[in-house]
């Protein structure tokens, strides 16, 4: 009857303790979280851009006729055309803002050849922003994070 059991367990204090550190480590990467789903989305966008830039380039090539690529802005559209013919639209987020530098440039025209007349925009969605240059001479995308 004298028979010892030795139990084993955690104590209270070691229970606190243990969520107490899983509630600062909650705490501190919750935050990066929503910033990193911000890069991504705004990455995602300028993707978008740049892919409808790179495809007008490579439309003009492939059909022998000008291409544009059109920004709209205030109607958060981004056009392809072809003289009067419109090839491609997508539409963009509300959230997201593109601005031409300078401002007035809003049209990236692409000659058959592959040249354009270039372009600079700065892209921005919540406090992420980049930056989408036409070059006039080749008519590569180049793409910088600011």
């Amino acid at each position: 009857m004298g028979a010892k059991v030795n139990a084993r367990g955690f104590t209270l204090i070691e229970l606190v303790v243990t969520l107490l550190v899983l509630a600062v480590a909650t705490a501190v990467v919750t935050p990066s979280i929503g910033r990193s789903t911000e890069n991504l989305r705004a990455k995602a966008q300028v993707a978008r851009l740049t892919a409808m830039l790179r495809h007008a380039r490579e439309q003009a090539i492939t059909t022998r006729r000008a291409h544009a690529l059109v920004v709209d802005p205030a109607g958060h559209r981004l056009t392809i055309v072809a003289g009067d013919d419109v090839t491609l639209t997508r539409t963009l987020p509300a959230d997201l803002t593109i601005e031409a530098v300078p401002p007035p440039a809003l049209t990236v025209r692409f000659e058959p050849y592959g040249v354009s007349n270039g372009g600079d925009f700065r892209v921005q969605s919540g406090p992420v922003r980049y930056r989408v240059v036409v070059d006039g001479l080749t008519g590569r995308v180049k793409v910088a994070r600011e």
